[in-house]
């Protein structure tokens, strides 16, 4: 199936809720919708659906205008964040309600596959009611997935699970995305699950599409200061700087040797150097570019390290994989590799990014 948004915009009384866009999915893959809350993810989605009409724009799938279409005239699978079960109906039951209408066979074995992968194979003879929100939230999702739709709207599906819950599926959906022939519209806040389900991610902010791309692409390569915030956890590191004879001088701070593509009347401008937190280090590699500070606060996330050191260019936050200890207010040095530092202009475009690594590393490595 081919879904396409053909410039869409939403106003709700004298608001902008969604500024117009364009965005033509990928058929048979997951889009993300990457975006804070109320950058308009949700709206979106509703309209791909057809649970809201647009104020301008159309919706076509397979070249055919549904603009006007109803949800119930359409086959769309959705999860949203507040999950939707049949409360009279057994959990194996809810998951098998979609197979049964589409008059499948080994129903049962079908039934239990799904609950498996996501968990909640212990769950199938109780009703919705006897489950914790997250259980029912997995119900839920498993119908969805059941259904074998399409077109699969999923608004961030696993927000209320717990965070260990959460990393085995993102894996296990990842891997039933790509088994399956159904366009995935996926929506989340987290940076981090963008990148682990990959394919293709639209960057949204306050009602606008900044960017969309190859996930890899758009995390790699931010076109804008916008995007660049919205695709980092933690927030990527904002340095004042200003143009140079070696490249770019960081105000208060030492240069980077970077080469600036810029008309030579563009030499006088502000620029803002960004660094992400998982590119700055506490050993020093050869050429590193040093940043003195001392320690504010220091906080251990999962299997990460979130240092925040006070410097002469304003506090920066590195991203140190494993446990580590800081004593508050104890001097510690950062390392920087100015080839890792992304330069935007005043307007906020981008002017340089960090060259490619090799895709292995891109694909396993720390972002």
């Amino acid at each position: 199936m081919q879904l396409a948004l053909e410039n869409i915009s939403k106003k709700v009384g004298a608001e902008d809720w969604l500024f117009e866009l364009s965005l033509l999915p990928r058929s048979g893959e997951v889009t993300v919708l990457l975006g804070a809350t109320q950058a308009g993810k949700t709206s979106l989605m509703r309209i791909m659906a057809g649970l809201d009409v647009p104020t301008l724009g159309r919706v076509r799938v397979d070249g055919v205008d549904v603009t006007g279409t109803p949800v119930r005239e359409r086959n769309v699978a959705m999860v949203y964040q507040q999950f939707i079960n049949y409360p009279s109906l057994r959990v194996a039951d809810n998951i098998g309600s979609p197979l049964r209408l589409r008059g499948e066979k080994n129903i049962d074995d079908k039934v239990r596959s799904l609950a498996a992968r996501l968990h909640i194979e212990m769950f199938l003879d109780r009703y919705p009611a006897e489950l914790s929100g997250g259980q029912q939230q997995r119900v839920a999702l498993a119908r969805a997935l059941a259904k074998g739709a399409p077109l699969m709207l999923l608004d961030e599906p696993l927000v209320n699970l717990d965070y260990k819950l959460r990393e085995e599926l993102r894996e296990e959906l990842t891997q039933l995305f790509s088994a399956g022939d159904s366009t995935v519209i996926y929506a989340t806040t987290e940076p981090g699950e963008a990148l682990l389900l990959g394919g293709y991610t639209a960057v949204m902010d306050a009602g606008e599409l900044l960017q969309y791309g190859p996930t890899a692409q758009v995390f790699h390569a931010p076109q804008s200061l916008r995007v660049a915030r919205a695709f980092s956890d933690p927030p990527m590191n904002l340095i004042a700087a200003l143009p140079a004879a070696q490249g770019v001088q960081l105000v208060g701070g030492p240069a980077l040797s970077l080469r600036l593509p810029m008309a030579p009347e563009q030499r006088l401008a502000k620029l803002t150097a960004a660094v992400r937190g998982s590119a700055l280090r506490v050993a020093a590699h050869a050429g590193d570019v040093a940043l003195p500070g001392k320690v504010e606060l220091a906080e251990i996330s999962g299997s990460d390290t979130f240092v925040h050191v006070a410097t002469a260019v304003g506090e920066l936050v590195a991203q140190l994989t494993g446990v580590h200890y800081f004593d508050l207010g104890a001097p510690l040095t950062l390392y920087l590799d100015a080839a890792q530092a992304y330069v935007f202009d005043a307007g906020g475009a981008l002017l340089v990014a960090p060259q490619r690594r090799a895709a292995k590393e891109v694909n396993d490595g720390p972002y």
